[in-house]
């Protein structure tokens, strides 16, 4: 992932950084090395290390040695803690959330980010997102797909909306008017965080 400035939050310093603070500062009690907040977002160690130190030293992070790793987690006495997890929840936390939410939800083979919200995290500039569009390829059912949306909804503060279609579908020779637009626009990979082309 390239180290591309913020669309969705312009004063971030840039993409990564928005990444790393939706996966720390969402999940405020657990700790992660760097390896896997690499893994989560999709970004290289080298820039993770560099971003993770400008957020230690800033004091939004804390750090700690294990062994050979360093492990990271938010600082909730930071005083502006609940402002920008509230922020970075509503511009970067939709993959996080929407990837735990997923995760409990049977028949979810892959899921993607696509719209508006996926073109500003590419960079593309425009207005704030109004929601957040989200295709899941596989069985799952729609009730529980429509309970993950409210529950996402809920948390993000923004609203979500979820289409499903089979995998036969989405790997048709002659896809549908709707998948091949979704194919031809970007889309983020909810399990890996990583934009895909």
């Amino acid at each position: 992932m390239k180290t591309l400035p913020s669309a969705l939050t312009p004063f971030v310093r840039s993409d990564v950084s928005g990444a790393l603070l939706a996966e720390t500062l969402g999940r405020a009690g657990e700790e992660f090395s760097l390896a896997e907040l690499s893994r989560l977002t999709g970004a290289g160690a080298g820039v993770v290390h560099r971003e993770i130190g400008r957020l230690v030293d800033a004091g939004v992070l804390r750090d700690r040695t294990v062994g050979r790793n360093r492990m990271v987690r938010a600082n909730p006495d930071h005083p502006l803690f609940a402002l920008m997890r509230d922020l970075i929840a509503a511009t970067y936390g939709p993959v996080p959330v929407l990837r735990d939410l997923l995760a409990g939800v049977g028949g979810v083979e892959e899921a993607y980010v696509y719209g508006s919200w996926a073109a500003r995290r590419y960079g593309d500039v425009g207005d704030f997102p109004r929601d957040i569009d989200v295709l899941v390829v596989g069985s799952a059912s729609r009730r529980s797909l429509a309970a993950v949306a409210s529950a996402a909804t809920d948390r993000i503060g923004v609203d979500v909306n979820i289409s499903r279609i089979s995998r036969d579908e989405w790997l048709a020779d002659e896809p549908t008017p709707f998948v091949a637009t979704v194919k031809g626009r970007q889309i983020v990979d909810l399990k890996s965080g990583v934009h895909d082309d």
